[in-house]
């Protein structure tokens, strides 16, 4: 990494950074002492290479896990082939995805066998698939660029822990997602990302026991999504539309195998009754928190209804066992699915929070625990040494927070701070006079009246953020008539299009909402203006909210302080990072929310996000934006 290193002679315009070497030299350490350290460190540190070279110099089995694809691509496919030139090493390396990024051949050949069914659109995306299939190396569908990445058409040939037979399975020497995993058992470097390694180490739900190696060192890039996405594998989650296939599996198994069993379809049908009728039920009532809901005898008589015509259904299976493979498989699927949905009807866990979230034709049912810090301190307890890094990590100077979350009280912990000059880069603008009680379209037009001078002014060039779906709408709506520049709304195209043609039209504006707030790398002139509606505190009637503020107030904590504020400030770190990613850009960050100023703990946010310059004069933030070229 010095000015005559192998970095220097192979990257064009490479420059040596102090704080990008003092960033490896606390990775070398935690690998040499077997300590385990949380690093945050600022845009342009450098953290990829800085984390990358002294794993790989090391010698030993490496685990990369990240936060999104997008990252574990650029890992695989671009960084680590590039640094392994450099570094002139060449261990095994093993790209490892969750199973329904895979392309089940048997799943495939069973769609071909009714696609006279489809519509012509899907006909046309299902022959498609099939002559990728012919030729693809891996069976990622990431790869597949022929059909659009929404279709519905690609959740019908993926693979999934239901539909797969294992080694029954015809196609189980050609298999993708088996293949896969035996790349990563051999292999001395393994990106993966965090969904996969929890469900691996904790669910051991990939259909293949434990296939992820206990490698000597794991390393958590896009480490602050960990206290969440821990929250969901510590606890429980599954949806109805399980139940559903499932019922509907098993009835074709009794037509197919076991015609002498009407009694078996008879029952399904009842089960799919009962189910029907508690989710129509569960519409109506419009809860979330099951616990609430519970309080409706209508809803919990049918929950108790639904759970015996489930019971009844296995004990009468189990008359059957040894007469169809598939229905024994259908068994075991039916005991593990029956003790979960009980567990979430009962609500018997007080340090967990029971959701339901309404979809399509189905819910899905969450069991959360409020507080994960000891059970990923058991996680993280082993002789691996655990490396944990983000852009966006501490509150107020200190990463307290965050590793408390993840019970990592004990771990070295550093901020690296972003080498950029924010006070000559970047102007943080909170304009004055925002109404107070401006509400629904009020507030979308006062977004409207600040947002259309901004844009103007920047060229387009802008992204606009929202902590609602329904704002984005109201404002999108309005925007049409109002700006001349191209408008690029989410929802419109996958997230990977959409941005993908922001760069290429160099004068767009992009409005969305979370999935655009991290993860998102503009460079140079193309972005210039990032306008976030208001601060991303979490909704208070979220149920997993309500149930760690409930259980903060035992404990003498104050929940808008212990919870509320910690996550709203790590989020807007995120979106506010979007705006300065290379030490040219420059830009301006408009904020149409003037707590961070009148309230107390406006203060947190500020102290938290990078030294921007900052005004409340709106004409000076334009002024500023007219200038970049």
């Amino acid at each position: 990494m010095g000015p005559n290193g192998a970095l220097s002679r192979h990257v064009l315009k490479y420059r040596s950074r102090q704080i990008q070497i003092d960033m490896a030299l606390a990775v070398c350490e935690a690998i040499e002492h077997k300590q385990n350290l949380v690093v945050e460190a600022g845009t342009g540190v450098g953290k990829t290479f800085a984390y990358l070279i002294p794993a790989l110099l090391s010698g030993k089995q490496v685990l990369l896990s990240t936060g999104s694809k997008n990252l574990q691509d650029q890992l695989f496919y671009k960084d680590l082939p590039a640094l392994l030139t450099m570094l002139k090493l060449h261990p095994k390396l093993a790209l490892l995805k969750g199973r329904s990024n895979y392309l089940c051949q048997l799943r495939l050949g069973q769609a071909m066998e009714y696609a006279s069914r489809n519509s012509e659109q899907a006909l046309d995306h299902l022959l498609k698939i099939s002559q990728w299939a012919s030729v693809t190396k891996d069976g990622d569908i990431g790869n597949l660029t022929t059909v659009p990445e929404h279709s519905n058409v690609i959740e019908t040939v993926v693979s999934t822990k239901e539909s797969c037979t294992g080694s029954h399975c015809g196609h189980y020497e050609a298999c993708f997602t088996r293949k896969a995993r035996l790349r990563a058992m051999e292999a001395k470097v393994i990106v993966v990302n965090h969904h996969l390694f929890f469900a691996d180490k904790l669910l051991k739900d990939t259909g293949f026991a434990e296939i992820l190696p206990d490698a000597d060192i794991v390393i958590f890039d896009e480490a602050h999504q960990l206290p969440d996405i821990s929250i969901r594998y510590f606890g429980q989650q599954f949806s109805t539309k399980q139940i559903t296939s499932l019922l509907a599996h098993v009835m074709d198994i009794q037509r197919q195998e076991l015609g002498d069993t009407i009694q078996i379809s008879e029952c399904c049908q009842q089960a799919g009754l009962a189910l029907s009728q508690w989710l129509d039920a569960l519409n109506q009532s419009q809860l979330t928190d099951w616990r609430n809901a519970l309080k409706d005898k209508g809803l919990s008589q049918l929950s108790w209804a639904l759970l015996a015509a489930l019971t009844q259904i296995s004990q009468l299976l189990l008359h059957h066992l040894g007469r169809s493979e598939a229905l024994d498989l259908a068994v075991e699927r039916l005991q593990a699915l029956t003790p979960k949905l009980a567990a979430f009807f009962e609500c018997n866990d007080v340090q967990a929070a029971y959701s339901v979230a309404l979809n399509r034709g189905g819910a899905m049912l969450s069991i959360s625990p409020i507080d994960v810090a000891k059970q990923c301190q058991s996680l993280f307890a082993t002789d691996t040494r655990w490396i944990f890094t983000s852009a966006t990590l501490q509150m107020e100077r200190s990463l307290g927070h965050f590793c408390k979350q993840i019970g990592q009280a004990k771990a070295r912990q550093l901020i690296m701070d972003s080498p950029f000059d924010y006070p000559k880069q970047a102007l943080f603008c909170v304009p004055r006079h925002l109404a107070k009680s401006a509400q629904g379209s009020q507030t979308a037009k006062q977004l409207v009246d600040i947002c259309v001078p901004a844009i103007n002014a920047a060229k387009g060039r802008t992204f606009v953020l929202f902590t609602s779906h329904q704002m984005l709408e109201q404002v999108a709506l309005l925007l049409r008539t109002r700006v001349n520049y191209p408008l690029l709304v989410q929802g419109q195209g996958s997230k990977q299009h959409l941005l993908d043609k922001f760069k290429l039209l160099g004068n767009a504006v992009l409005l969305g909402t979370q999935s655009f707030w991290e993860g998102v790398d503009v460079r140079g002139r193309n972005l210039s203006c990032v306008i976030i509606d208001k601060l991303p505190f979490v909704q208070p009637d979220d149920t997993l909210y309500r149930a760690r503020a409930a259980n903060a107030e035992r404990q003498g904590h104050d929940p808008f302080s212990h919870i509320s504020l910690p996550q709203a400030v790590i989020s807007l770190k995120q979106g506010v990072g979007r705006l300065i990613r290379d030490e040219r850009d420059a830009g301006v960050l408009i904020l149409c929310d003037n707590r961070i100023v009148n309230r107390a703990y406006g203060q947190a946010f500020v102290l938290s996000l990078p030294p921007m310059s900052r005004t409340r004069d709106l004409d000076k933030a334009l002024h500023f934006l007219k200038q970049i070229p």
